[in-house]
């Protein structure tokens, strides 16, 4: 009991050592200064930042791949997007092999929100992929049964958004789906499925609440850090062109 008290009247002391009162020594006022272009540089903060200015600019101004064709994000199937989504399959697809899925992902949707900008044709620098995907986004498995699938096959239908896929192909005419594949082929009910995604879309993002009804599983793989690997292991990169989303008599425009 003696023990109990100490510890109680240790912590107590603890909690006022907390609490107590900063005293402030001095005070000085000091005069606003307006950020605008007539703003005089200070030489001696630029010369504290130019080697790392340097070193940055020299580290996102390296080229790591090429591209013969410019890469967009436009249309249903654009090249850019099929491509960050094959190299989303790919680097899950890795993962899960390693870490108890031996029959790895089945397939992998992004969002073309999510690509922030595109890439012409030429040398591809490092900082080409961080203006592609700013965001500090990771990939996600989401394990679903096959009935489950529905759900994104019938968001697809619904919305005929441009969202780029991998190992998909859905294709929709007059108000219905009528090829809903994975791995070019149908989908087996009972069976389980591992789709790779972002975090953003696993939780709900651009309205894919479908996957709420899977398991998520982390990778701790960021995309950014993803695609610059990929494209660094590719010196000149050949974009897919495959069709993968075929809106049959489209009605609404929803391309990003």
């Amino acid at each position: 009991m003696k023990i109990k008290f100490l510890v109680f009247g240790l912590a107590a002391l603890s909690l006022s050592a907390c609490k107590a009162p900063l005293n402030i020594a001095q005070v000085q006022t000091e005069k606003n200064i307006s950020i605008a272009k007539d703003l005089p540089e200070d030489q001696n903060f630029n010369t504290v930042i130019e080697p790392y200015k340097e070193e940055l600019e020299g580290k996102m101004n390296k080229k790591i791949s090429y591209t013969a064709v410019d890469l967009n994000k436009q249309g249903d199937n654009s090249n850019l997007g099929n491509l960050l989504a094959d190299y989303t399959f790919e680097g899950a697809d890795e993962w899960a092999k390693k870490n108890g899925i031996p029959g790895g992902v089945d397939a992998a949707v992004i969002n073309v929100g999510g690509i922030r900008s595109t890439i012409g044709a030429g040398d591809i620098l490092t900082k080409s992929i961080y203006e592609v995907m700013p965001f500090e986004n990771e990939v996600l498995i989401v394990k679903m049964k096959g009935a489950d699938l529905k759900g994104l096959f019938d968001y697809y239908l619904t919305t005929q958004k441009n969202n780029p896929v991998s190992h998909l192909y859905i294709e929709t005419e007059n108000g219905m789906t009528v090829k809903e594949l994975v791995n070019g082929k149908e989908v087996e009910a009972t069976k389980e499925y591992y789709i790779a995604t972002s975090d953003y879309l696993a939780m709900g993002g651009d309205n894919m609440a479908f996957f709420g009804k899977g398991e998520l599983i982390s990778t701790g793989i960021k995309l950014r850090d993803l695609f610059l690997e990929k494209f660094q292991n590719n010196p000149q990169v050949v974009a897919p062109i495959d069709i993968r989303l075929n809106f049959k008599n489209r009605k609404n425009t929803t391309n990003e």
